[in-house]
């Protein structure tokens, strides 16, 4: 198994927490992970993207110029790096702050589009900073990589643990991206 994963949208999204809760859950479960954050030249309302890679086996190389997978939480992310995606692939879009139409000729028809309005499902859970985990539950759902109660644990016990009045929350935000995703 080998995966990699872009994810970006502005500074403040979460979109460096996404990232590393994936690298730790992978690391929980015995795999090979990679994390590399960029951040753009301002810190909160900036651009900001991470990579990700998931394997059982050694990684190669920390480049990935053409990734299998994006997560994407904005327009401006999504202009940017829609491209960069390999024929095939999997794009999650928050479209609650982006916009995707596949008969427009601007956007990709040889990929495999999850629309999911993760801002506004954040703000009927009553918190919108949770809209990251609504991705992630949604991108969990089409790609696997790590088990959901993996990613709970890690939750509670790195990210969450000092804010525990926030976990349930985040796996309710989660709950709800994977059921999104099904539909």
């Amino acid at each position: 198994m080998y995966s990699d994963l872009k994810i970006a949208g502005f500074g403040g999204q979460g979109i460096m927490l996404m990232g590393q809760v994936l690298a730790y859950a992978g690391l929980s479960e015995e795999k090979q992970v990679l994390w590399i954050p960029s951040y753009g030249p301002e810190m909160r309302g900036g651009s900001a993207n991470c990579t990700v890679v998931i394997s059982d086996q050694e990684i190669g190389s920390p480049m990935i110029s053409t990734p299998n997978n994006l997560i994407i939480m904005n327009q401006p992310s999504l202009d940017k790096f829609e491209k960069e995606l390999k024929p095939g692939g999997v794009l999650v879009l928050n479209t609650s702050m982006a916009t995707y139409n596949s008969n427009d000729s601007t956007h990709r028809t040889d990929i495999r589009l999850i629309k999911v309005p993760a801002t506004e499902i954040a703000r009927e859970l009553g918190n919108p900073k949770v809209a990251n985990m609504v991705v992630l539950g949604a991108f969990l759902k089409v790609q696997p990589w790590v088990k959901k109660e993996t990613v709970i644990e890690i939750l509670k016990e790195k990210v969450l643990k000092e804010k525990t009045n926030l976990v349930q929350i985040n796996i309710d935000a989660l709950d709800r991206g994977e059921k999104a995703a099904a539909n």
